[in-house]
């Protein structure tokens, strides 16, 4: 259970977490990484949603947008 911190934050990122862990390769990667050193699955997602924050805080200050892999 995670308790304080910006409860409306958390609930936001929650599904883009879970999506980025299905269609994201290097989040994916993470993620497996995390589970496969045995941390729960809750643990792991909380991880993915704290690096995308700070994926979109990099963006947002340096004024840039992302664009997809076209590979």
């Amino acid at each position: 259970m995670i308790r304080g911190g910006r409860a409306q934050l958390r609930q936001s990122v929650y599904m883009p977490a879970l999506v980025a862990v299905r269609f994201n390769a290097d989040l994916k990667d993470k993620y497996r990484a995390l589970i496969t050193a045995g941390k729960p699955a809750k643990v792991a997602l909380t991880a993915i949603m704290r690096k995308l924050l700070i994926l979109a805080n990099a963006l947002l200050r340096d004024g840039r947008m992302r664009t997809p892999n076209l590979t």
